[in-house]
């Protein structure tokens, strides 16, 4: 086993085995990595509230397949940790990104597909959009997610803002204190009403449910939701790329987006953001009651559009 700063012996995943652990950026990254070393790199960037084990069934699949599979622990989850005491617990979107290419850089990546959903979805999307260098191709659930704070700030019919609830909630400092309190029961709501068709298990919640003990957890989720709809600042080292992420880039690399046939979380039409992808585009509906967590609830449709993409 490996340490993490300031944390106990780190577990093994009951499905991946030994958590890897390495310093990239800010962070220190807790991570997996499958298949041969020297296969085409697929980066698995996870959503909230989920962690590395959304893959754990589609990864398999991929490594199987020859693909080098790096899958890390966002920034307040699992095993990952700051590496510094005095780092701006931020959940900004465009520190998410610059995390990935942290990782890249030091795990000796020059390029890999990126794929995700969710929080994880919107990196792979930014990572695409302004580090095309980087990316060989996007698997993105949901499509296009990159957003704006300005026009978060535009308000919604009624019914669509009922989907966002819990951002309202955490806008609170009940919200806070009642997710640091309830975050298990918080995410198992979540799960539910995201993939209203997915009869999930206790020990497949639970495993994932671990990842959310990381001591920055609360504080990088509810930072990420104040800063959407502009009650909380981000860092300015980021500004320009908020900047360049505000003006919605144009997507140039491969892209295969996806969505299920039951997504119960708030997800834009397919419609919408076609525009957005002006590479080798293919849309995706999964049918069956896949929900919000696809990779999870349709591994082998994830895994063979990960396959798909790189053929491309």
């Amino acid at each position: 086993m490996t340490t993490a700063p300031g944390s106990a012996s780190i577990a093994p995943s009951p499905v991946f085995g030994a958590i890897n652990q390495i310093d990239a950026g800010d962070l220190e990254v807790g991570y997996v990595d499958l298949g041969p070393t020297d296969g085409p790199a697929v980066l698995l960037l996870h959503g909230w509230p989920y962690d590395i084990h959304s893959y754990a069934e589609a990864a398999p699949i991929l490594a199987d397949a020859g693909f080098r599979v790096v899958i890390p622990h966002l920034r307040g989850h699992g095993s990952t940790r700051f590496r510094s005491p005095e780092t701006v617990r931020n959940g900004q979107p465009a520190a998410l990104a610059v995390d990935v290419i942290a990782l890249l850089d030091a795990l000796e990546i020059p390029t890999a597909i990126v794929g995700g959903f969710d929080w994880g979805a919107r990196t792979a999307d930014i990572v695409a959009a302004l580090w095309p260098q980087r990316t060989s191709a996007l698997v993105a659930v949901s499509g296009y997610l990159i957003g704006s704070r300005e026009v978060n700030r535009n308000p919604l019919p009624p019914r669509a803002e009922l989907a966002w609830w819990y951002q309202f909630y955490f806008a609170t400092e009940r919200g806070r204190a009642g997710y640091e309190q309830y975050r298990n029961d918080f995410a198992k709501l979540i799960w539910q009403t995201a993939s209203p068709a997915w009869h999930f298990d206790d020990a497949t919640f639970d495993r994932s449910a671990v990842s959310l003990e990381n001591p920055d957890h609360v504080e990088i989720v509810i930072h990420n939701y104040r800063w959407r709809i502009g009650i909380a600042d981000g860092e300015s080292r980021f500004d320009e790329l908020e900047a360049q992420l505000a003006r919605a880039p144009v997507i140039s690399v491969s892209t295969i987006t996806m969505e299920g046939d039951a997504n119960g979380a708030p997800h834009p039409d397919a419609a919408s953001y076609r525009a957005r992808f002006a590479g080798r585009y293919e849309h995706r509906v999964i049918t069956g009651g896949v929900g919000h967590n696809l990779p999870q609830e349709a591994p082998q449709a994830f895994a063979q559009a990960v396959i798909d993409v790189a053929r491309s």
